[in-house]
């Protein structure tokens, strides 16, 4: 009954539109009374206090403000300029520019939307200009700034490990490290989807694409070693981020918490020092942005503990794992089930949300199953990544539509293609645990 009343109150919310934050933390305050009393109110308070004042969570305003101070150094526009000179001149290069540049972004912001944001102003009137339809150039970026969840250091990867910790320790450092190939991934399928798209719509005569070449045949000439090399330069303090932030963190010298805190203070300096594209008048506005953004995901973090800890201390999580595991013994039909649920919940709900909602239940059922907890971990925050770009909730499209100006329902047709494309590197996740051990186990990393 407990189970019915708190899933049903967050569905019943959810539909009327309500915040995903207010519409976890008021099911989960209107279940504990309902089932002990206006007494148990005092423990929504102290469970959202409790939730948010962990070390390891420490990590996230700190690669949020470091994030924010890397859009405003122009470190991304660096980024941008460095793989359009190295590979823009290739057949279809301005796709491999935006896919390889959103990969490289995610190593610095650890968030879809905000991988979106910084490199949407350029990238996409970029990809238009280059004779691709505004729709699919939207399709594009939103779908590979979904990486940046995947790719480390990554807030997801963090969250995940802190609230898979209730039941079993998982190392943040070794998720991190298991997401490199599937991001890799996950953005060669984007690609590969992204040619297949215009390869069709030039065989079936569609034009569409202005008064400019196909997209598929847009070719510039070779840079020069000289070029290449001053982009290189340029952009060099920007590429010196993840070896800092990685290299730190597998070298022992700090913990994923204070590396955080390194590439805030690496970025100032960049900012300030060598590019010097920062201003004191820029601060304000920085801090605002990063605060504003940490708040609301350590909003739906406090809210969302109080929903999990319901799930916990009711038996709910436990029920739900027998029942599942009931249905069928069979590894490979449950993990089907468990990507499907995932598939639609992430079209709907957040990343870190789904967390707090589902690794209660499934986590058991995993570990009963023998899975790893480091590739669940990556397949789960695959399939949430694929909901950043799924109608109709994806936060990754509206961040999209706003910079091509195009409607959600002309995007939402454009990024079928992706959908499908990340489905398939889904399926090889978590059939094929190789792809997320293998870099790990080879670099030690425990």
């Amino acid at each position: 009954m407990t189970g019915w009343i708190l899933f049903g109150l967050f569905a019943v919310l959810l539909l009327a539109n309500v915040p995903i934050a207010i519409a976890l933390a008021a099911a989960a305050g209107i279940t504990l009374v309902v089932t002990n009393g206006f007494s148990s109110l005092s423990l929504l308070t102290d469970i959202m206090y409790a939730s948010t004042a962990k070390f390891t969570l420490l990590a996230i305003p700190f690669f949020i403000l470091a994030g924010v101070i890397m859009e405003y150094a122009g470190i991304s526009r660096r980024l941008i300029h460095f793989a359009d000179v190295c590979i823009g001149h290739r057949k279809g290069g301005i796709v491999l520019v935006t896919v390889f540049t959103a990969i490289f972004f995610a190593a610095i912001s650890g968030s879809g939307p905000a991988t979106v944001a910084a490199l949407g102003t350029i990238l996409i009137p970029a990809l238009v200009k280059n004779g691709y339809p505004k729709a699919t150039a939207a399709g594009l970026l939103a779908s590979s700034g979904s990486i940046g969840i995947i790719i480390p250091p990554s807030i997801a990867f963090i969250v995940f490990a802190v609230v898979a910790g209730d039941q079993i320790p998982v190392s943040v450092g070794r998720l991190f490290i298991a997401g490199i190939v599937p991001g890799l991934m996950l953005g060669l399928s984007f690609i590969v989807a992204t040619m297949y798209v215009m390869n069709r719509r030039e065989k079936a005569g569609l034009k569409g694409l202005g008064a400019m070449e196909s997209a598929a045949t847009v070719v510039r000439e070779k840079p020069s070693l000289k070029e290449i090399f001053k982009a290189f330069i340029d952009a060099f303090w920007g590429l010196m981020i993840p070896v800092i932030i990685l290299g730190g963190i597998y070298g022992g010298v700090f913990t994923p918490t204070e590396a955080a805190v390194v590439a805030v203070f690496y970025g100032l300096a960049i900012g300030f020092l060598v590019y010097r594209d920062l201003k004191l008048k820029d601060m304000y506005k920085i801090l605002g942005d990063s605060g504003i953004q940490t708040a609301v995901i350590m909003l739906i973090v406090s809210s969302a503990s109080v929903f999990a800890y319901i799930i916990t201390t009711e038996q709910i999580a436990k029920s739900i794992s027998s029942m599942l595991l009931s249905i069928t013994d069979s590894k490979i039909l449950i993990l089907l089930m468990v990507n499907i649920l995932l598939l639609v919940a992430g079209a709907f709900i957040d990343a870190i949300s789904a967390y707090y909602l589902f690794l209660p239940i499934l986590l058991p059922v995993m570990l009963h199953l023998g899975v790893d907890p480091t590739v669940f971990g990556v397949f789960m925050t695959v399939n949430l990544a694929i909901g950043l770009f799924t109608p109709p909730v994806g936060v990754n499209l509206y961040v999209a539509c706003g910079i091509a100006k195009v409607s959600i329902k002309e995007i939402s047709s454009a990024v079928g293609p992706f959908i499908l494309a990340g489905i398939v590197v889904l399926i090889l996740l978590t059939y094929f645990p190789i792809f997320s051990t293998w870099l790990p186990d080879l670099l030690g990393v425990k």
